[in-house]
């Protein structure tokens, strides 16, 4: 009973926090710099994201390395981003959410790697995607879709 009254406690302060506006570090880095943490697994260099997505489809079932900025992220527990690149965007997820960012990555720019997968969002999973980022974006529409499923992210520190 008391391990579950204080399962039930830390869950509620992680919800809190996360509406309170404090960052959510929910994972540790696996490697970190002077200037940048990396979460999931370590990264070599990558492409840009815009030259990703140029090739389209046929990156499906791939492994990628891409380089862009965060323009959104799951103010809730940092369990997906939103990555742009230019005109370009893709939503982000974590394999097996296996790991999670830092809530406050929005605007930095990150170094991920992971598989690109289509899926055909629905617009409940949209909408969910949304209320989590707390704004609509056209990379959480309902619809058609490709999106990253990263093993690693590295983000700059600070």
């Amino acid at each position: 009973m008391i391990k579950q009254v204080s399962t039930v406690v830390a869950a509620s302060m992680l919800f809190v926090g996360a509406y309170a506006g404090e960052v959510v570090r929910l994972s540790e880095p696996v490697a970190t710099t002077d200037t940048t943490e990396t979460f999931g697994s370590v990264l070599d260099e990558a492409v840009p994201l815009v030259q990703l997505v140029e090739v389209g489809a046929a990156n499906v079932g791939e492994t990628v390395r891409v380089e862009a900025r965060v323009s959104q992220v799951c103010k809730k527990k940092g369990c997906f981003f939103i990555a742009v690149d230019g005109n370009t965007m893709v939503r982000v997820s974590f394999k097996d959410y296996g790991f999670l960012v830092p809530t406050d990555v929005s605007g930095k720019r990150v170094m991920f790697v992971g598989e690109v997968v289509e899926k055909e969002l629905s617009k409940k999973e949209a909408d969910h995607f949304a209320e989590d980022m707390g704004e609509a974006s056209a990379a959480v529409a309902p619809g058609k879709t490709y999106e990253i499923v990263a093993t690693a992210v590295r983000v700059p520190r600070g």
